[in-house]
């Protein structure tokens, strides 16, 4: 973990992540529910909502879609 003093806010985390602070609260108060994105992980310290930028990162990384590597009908065959 971080120091706290290089984690973010969610304002912050959204900014960088591309998403509304509305998808990030919406993550924490209802988890991955059904087919939804799920969030990434945070830190809850009182009533202080942070994020770790390397977790950012690490959610980031595994929602990268690489179109030669992913199956479709153009590439089934092969």
């Amino acid at each position: 973990m971080q120091s706290p003093a290089t984690l973010i806010d969610e304002r912050e985390a959204a900014r960088r992540l591309g998403v509304s602070v509305a998808f990030l609260r919406a993550d924490r108060c209802r988890g991955h529910v059904g087919g939804r994105t799920p969030g990434p992980a945070w830190y809850q310290i009182g009533r202080a909502v942070r994020y770790d930028p390397a977790d950012l990162d690490q959610w980031l990384a595994t929602r990268r879609v690489d179109r030669s590597t992913r199956r479709t009908p153009e590439n089934a065959a092969a």
